[in-house]
């Protein structure tokens, strides 16, 4: 494993939209899922050779002195950019440990992975949900499996996630499905849409949110037609022609899918949007116990 220096791990938020975070945490950088529309690949973020994993040196004392230096108690963010359970998280347990951490000195936390290896830490979820908000996301963009392994090549089946998600359903863990991006012309059918929100439902997820379309910013939209050539020859030319240089790529059906997203989603109870997401799984606050450890 490749290890990379860094000042700091647990940082404050921009925009608290997500999920109603209030800090950002990225142990490792890059990902080996090799997902053909990986927004992290664009060049805004500046991480070369996003296929190749590094995880940042001494990331547990940083993360510890972080998390003691912080003035007020908030929910931390992991995965927005690489995933926290990317294969070599199974025999280094960093973020494991990192959890640990969050759990002993009472943040919440918010986790977004495509990685069946989440299941490993329910106890330490389950730790930190006692005394804090906690929310599982798991991104599953297409009941098929054929499709996922066409798409998001090095990932877990999406069979395997919904399975996951039901581990951490069963568990008490508040959880639910990203189910983005729907990529024009491949994954966006209604027939895709509607059983992603009736196996997440299934599984006992408490929400389901979604984008009906995907980003195509510089360096990423590249290595996605490169994709797209290899797995989906007859469909560069129509990327090219309907969308251009566009930053946001949106299905051509993306209202229509949308209304029947959120009519099922409406029928089975699922939450949809995410203020309502975030209200829910915040509602019972951080506890004010003292802080017994370090």
């Amino acid at each position: 494993m490749e290890y990379v220096k860094a000042k700091t791990i647990v940082t404050r938020t921009k925009n608290n939209w997500w999920f109603g975070t209030d800090y950002g945490m990225n142990i490792y950088r890059g990902c080996a899922f090799g997902c053909i529309y990986c927004d992290s690949r664009s060049d805004c973020y500046r991480v070369e050779d996003f296929g190749r994993v590094r995880v940042k040196e001494d990331a547990l004392r940083i993360i510890r002195d972080d998390l003691r230096r912080k003035r007020g108690k908030g929910v931390i963010h992991t995965g927005a950019m690489s995933d926290p359970y990317t294969r070599a998280e199974a025999s280094l347990n960093v973020m494991r440990h990192a959890l640990e951490l969050i759990s002993a000195y009472r943040f919440g936390v918010a986790v977004a992975t495509k990685s069946t290896l989440v299941v490993r830490d329910i106890d330490v979820l389950q730790e930190v949900a006692r005394r804090a908000p906690v929310t599982v996301s798991v991104t599953i963009t297409t009941v098929d499996d054929e499709l996922a392994k066409r798409i998001e090549p090095y990932s877990p089946s999406s069979s395997e996630r919904f399975s996951a998600l039901k581990e951490l359903s069963d568990a008490g863990i508040f959880c639910g499905v990203l189910m983005m991006p729907i990529l024009p012309f491949i994954n966006d059918t209604e027939e895709n849409v509607l059983e992603i929100v009736r196996s997440a439902h299934a599984a006992g997820a408490k929400y389901v949110y979604a984008t009906m379309g995907m980003m195509l910013r510089s360096g990423q939209r590249e290595f996605f037609y490169n994709n797209l050539e290899r797995n989906f020859p007859d469909l560069k030319e129509k990327y090219v022609i309907t969308y251009g240089e566009k930053y946001q790529a949106n299905s051509p059906a993306a209202r229509k899918l949308y209304q029947i997203f959120a009519a099922e989603c409406e029928r089975l109870g699922l939450l949809y949007k995410m203020e309502d997401i975030t209200k829910e799984y915040q509602k019972d606050g951080f506890w004010s116990e003292q802080l017994s450890l370090f």
